[in-house]
């Protein structure tokens, strides 16, 4: 038996799907005693049991939760990771995705990865094991899902990434154009004379490598600005860490006269931080927020913002996962999609310091 699994252990693991039977094959069992392992483990000797687990390891093995349903056939099943539940914008985009997909037939998965490609992994196991056709990912930021997710292609899981697309990455996407958006914003207040901009989240290759933190500081040098030491905080994409850096940066000696919130939750900790602290929109600070959300425009005053084709991506990416099903045909591998900036009254002249 040894002889036989490190003959095996010497293979890569093999694009098709594994099945209860290899992996008895592989540890000389019965496919009883196999999936006795998995669901019964304490009634196998031990070293029957470290023959399953080492045959389950080599072959990639991964049960199948549908419980033996579509036997033979396709699923129609799509998964959907979001990057967090708690932003509107992931759930506008799953909301019109389900209505693309479920019109060819299909049904739509939902997932959270915080954010995080550790996390991510966990998820894109649990959809594998729901066998489901493609993905339609928001990427986390790490590497921990590379390896899983060419595996998932090696399977014929159809993978279309929104939102964020990661270096060197080449799945099908819909992107907003950041760089784009970004500069929208900074042009605009730069117009309006503000000179001290700060951006809520800076550039991290591992904790934050997203366009819109990578571009601010190029359109601003770009402008003859520079972004200060003491306003470049590394900091996760959330209503607290966006309180938190607010608060911050109104403590300095020298604090900006301009905020610009890198998302809508991220605008929603902003504008908190400044409630609490009696600091007036726009005649103490101004604040520019990605994202149209319904209560940026009925706070007093309402809040400039650049408004995301959240509909049109969402159709997109799902055009793109159905073409990949055989639905249709692609004509554009990567969708690149502009902002709208939307003035209202949170921008202003800075006040004379």
């Amino acid at each position: 038996m040894t002889n036989r699994l490190s003959v095996a252990s010497t293979l890569t693991y093999n694009a098709a799907v594994s099945t209860i039977q290899d992996v008895a094959r592989l540890a000389g069992v019965s496919p009883t005693t196999a999936k006795r392992a998995l669901k019964e483990p304490d009634k196998l000797t031990p070293d029957t049991l470290a023959r399953v687990q080492q045959a389950i390891a080599q072959l990639h093995y991964e049960p199948d939760q549908r419980a033996g349903s579509l036997r033979g056939g396709q699923s129609t099943t799509v998964g959907l990771v979001v990057g967090s539940i708690l932003e509107p914008f992931f759930a506008q985009f799953a909301r019109t995705a389900s209505h693309v997909l479920a019109d060819a037939g299909y049904t739509l998965i939902i997932s959270e990865n915080e954010y995080s490609a550790q996390r991510e992994l966990q998820e894109l196991r649990r959809l594998y094991g729901l066998r489901v056709a493609g993905v339609m990912l928001r990427p986390g930021y790490g590497q921990d899902s590379q390896e899983y997710l060419a595996r998932l292609r090696s399977r014929g899981v159809a993978i279309t990434e929104y939102d964020y697309r990661p270096p060197h990455h080449d799945e099908p996407s819909v992107m907003l154009d950041n760089p784009g958006a970004v500069r929208q914003a900074v042009t605009h207040l730069h117009a309006l004379g503000h000179r001290r901009i700060a951006a809520l989240g800076t550039y991290h290759p591992v904790i934050h490598p997203e366009e819109r933190s990578r571009a601010f500081p190029e359109i601003m040098n770009a402008l003859g600005l520079t972004v200060p030491a003491e306003y470049q905080r590394v900091t996760l994409l959330t209503e607290d860490t966006a309180y938190a850096l607010t608060n911050d940066l109104l403590d300095l000696p020298e604090p900006p006269t301009a905020l610009i919130a890198l998302t809508g939750t991220q605008a929603s900790g902003a504008y908190r931080a400044l409630r609490e602290r009696g600091v007036r929109l726009p005649d103490d600070i101004s604040l520019v927020a990605f994202d149209n959300y319904p209560w940026t425009s009925l706070v007093d005053p309402p809040i400039t913002v650049l408004e995301q084709p959240v509909k049109t991506m969402a159709e997109q990416a799902a055009a793109l996962m159905l073409a990949q099903l055989g639905h249709g045909t692609v004509t554009q591998r990567h969708v690149v999609l502009g902002a709208r900036l939307i003035e209202r009254g949170s921008t202003a002249p800075p006040a004379r310091s």
